[in-house]
């Protein structure tokens, strides 16, 4: 998304920073690490809605005892290739950092490893945990729901959430194959960063209570907690485009993050009872597979980038310069936000010089 006005801050002072203001939040330090990197890979990545942007979001949370700074997760089931977790009302992050790490194990030795959790929180990117597997050449999928925020296709109540997909395989290039997407046409933070930058949300994203597309992006997040407006789900309003594909592949994520977890599901992950903030209770699911199981990893990472390199050389449309595959801009993006920095539009500015001043932290010198 183009940042107008933006100012690019060197990557390595905004991780110092949120490190610091994870620890002041009361994240142990080495916990604190991890939940900065899910950040950062974010920002690094283009991903702006899901970087430094979610900051305040959790030190809020855990300001307001909605969630808990120390993540005591607990494995409450281990059967083979299965495993269950508890995350404790933790730190999403630090719950899906250790899910998908025994995922890893197990698939290493069964050549599938599956864990699910429950009781766990917003986790960030879902692509990072993806990334865990693809580095240790196996095959990823992360799976999570969410705050409803979505219409189920005829209906109007935001009773899903914006519910991501991601998969991801290694391949012979620089990056790999990588999914990260939400199961909706867009997802909520794109409309906070719309909203942060003063920008209307485009037509045909989001409809209000009466079935009319809602364009007032301030007000449509006030919406979306009140559930008189809902994010479109992928195809958009009622079949004749497919929104009932979208629609399904967002139940489907519900079903997985939450059917084999206990987790809690559609209007229970509110994070409202009575007018009062509760935790969200959010279920995840994360899947490894082993590739050295089925031949030589070399092999299949050969069969990946020469899928890849035939879609690069196919015929581009009129104009069109290029064909990419998942993940291959967000590698593009992290060369240049390596160099170049990350863009901080005037919204963000103003609240990591609030989240500073909070915490005195005087020894942070940003260029704004």
């Amino acid at each position: 998304m183009h940042q107008e006005n933006a100012i690019y801050v060197p990557a390595g002072l905004l991780r110092r920073f949120m490190q610091v203001v994870f620890e002041k939040s009361g994240v142990p330090a080495h916990e604190a690490q991890i939940c900065t990197d899910v950040l950062m890979e974010a920002d690094l990545c283009g991903i702006d809605s899901h970087g430094i942007n979610r900051l305040k979001m959790y030190a809020d949370r855990i300001e307001k005892k909605i969630q808990l700074a120390l993540t005591d997760w607990k494995i409450v089931s281990d059967k083979d290739s299965c495993t269950v977790i508890d995350g404790g009302n933790g730190m999403g992050q630090i719950v899906s950092y250790n899910a998908m790490k025994i995922a890893i194990e197990k698939a290493r030795k069964y050549g599938c490893g599956i864990s699910v959790a429950r009781n766990s929180n917003h986790f960030g990117i879902a692509g990072y945990y993806t990334m865990m597997a693809v580095k240790n050449d196996m095959i990823g999928f992360t799976f999570t729901n969410a705050r409803p925020s979505v219409n189920p296709t005829f209906g109007v109540e935001p009773l899903l959430g914006t519910n991501p997909i991601s998969f991801g395989i290694p391949s012979d290039l620089p990056y790999p194959f990588l999914l990260d997407m939400a199961t909706s046409i867009c997802q909520r933070g794109k409309i906070e960063v719309l909203e942060k930058l003063g920008l209307p949300t485009p037509d045909g994203l989001v409809i209000n209570n009466k079935g009319e597309y809602a364009l007032d992006s301030k007000a449509i997040l006030d919406d979306l907690v009140k559930g008189t407006a809902a994010l479109l789900p992928l195809g958009g309003v009622g079949e004749e485009t497919s929104g009932h594909k979208g629609y399904g592949l967002s139940t489907m994520v519900e079903i997985l993050s939450t059917a084999l977890s206990q987790a809690n599901y559609l209007r229970e992950t509110s994070g409202l009872k009575d007018g009062k903030d509760i935790p969200l209770g959010l279920g995840h699911f994360f899947m490894a597979i082993d590739i050295a199981h089925f031949l030589p990893v070399q092999q299949c990472k050969k069969i990946i980038g020469c899928m890849i390199r035939v879609f690069h050389e196919s015929q581009k449309a009129p104009g069109q310069e290029k064909i990419y595959v998942a993940g291959e801009k967000e590698h593009i993006s992290r060369q240049q936000r390596e160099k170049q920095g990350i863009p901080i539009n005037k919204t963000l500015q103003k609240m990591i010089l609030e989240l500073k001043n909070k915490w005195d932290l005087g020894d942070f010198v940003f260029p704004f």
